[in-house]
């Protein structure tokens, strides 16, 4: 292996290696929900990627083994959702395996395509799915914005080094 000068020394590439650089990423957080089978599911993720303006098309990423893949590699639509920094305890319980996600915590409505819309975000979006793309132990979902609302209150919710966290001015 090349030391490089400055650099530190290199690691090889491993799944502590990745998690390890990626704590350093700070990424803005959004809980992408759907309609199951047996009632609406949703997760925080830090994955969401804007990829195409025309059309418009974002993606995710969600592993193969969480709660919500069933319900996401079927569904026809996903609901997207960016959190705003006064909602961390929300990020928290989509984050948390085993979590009442639609509990009475959660403020939510039946949206278009009967996709689960939370309330109170800075911003929202209805998706059609495009496509699952395998990517390791997770897929990738392309999704094609068909509708949405960014007028909603409160600065972004970042995550970064494990917790979450607002901007700083």
């Amino acid at each position: 292996m090349t030391v490089v000068p400055g650099l530190g020394a290199p690691r090889l590439a491993s799944p502590d290696l990745l998690r390890s650089v990626f704590r350093r990423h700070a990424a803005g957080v959004a809980v992408i929900t759907a309609r199951g089978e047996s009632g609406p599911v949703g997760f925080t993720a830090t994955s969401l990627t804007s990829v195409s303006a025309e059309p418009p098309m974002l993606s995710f990423g969600v592993g193969t083994g969480a709660s919500s893949w069933p319900a996401i590699s079927v569904t026809e639509h996903v609901g997207v959702h960016l959190l705003g920094e006064h909602q961390e305890d929300l990020a928290a319980t989509f984050a948390r395996s085993g979590a009442d996600r639609f509990g009475p915590a959660t403020a939510w409505r039946e949206g278009p395509e009967g996709v689960p819309l939370l309330d109170g975000v800075p911003a929202w979006m209805v998706c059609r799915v495009v496509t699952r793309v395998p990517a390791g132990d997770h897929r990738i979902v392309l999704a094609e914005v068909v509708l949405g609302d960014p007028s909603g209150p409160g600065r972004p919710l970042v995550y970064h080094q494990g917790r979450f966290n607002g901007l700083r001015d």
